[in-house]
């Protein structure tokens, strides 16, 4: 997978996450809000490992 595609699938988990967080803590659902946070978590692990994948490429030039 390429850094780019990383990060733009970080962004629509961070994204998802966010939303399903909002919707549970309006419906006081706490599964929901608990699902949120971990998909946020792994969209933000996701666009570091994009990030980390640009690093490598800069210092291998």
């Amino acid at each position: 997978m390429s850094s780019t595609s990383d990060k733009a699938k970080g962004l629509a988990n961070e994204a998802a996450g966010n939303i399903k967080q909002g919707v549970g803590k309006v419906t006081g659902n706490d599964k929901l809000r608990a699902e949120g946070k971990a998909q946020e978590v792994k969209g933000e692990v996701q666009k570091k490992v994009g990030d980390a994948k640009d690093a490598v490429k800069k210092a291998t030039k």
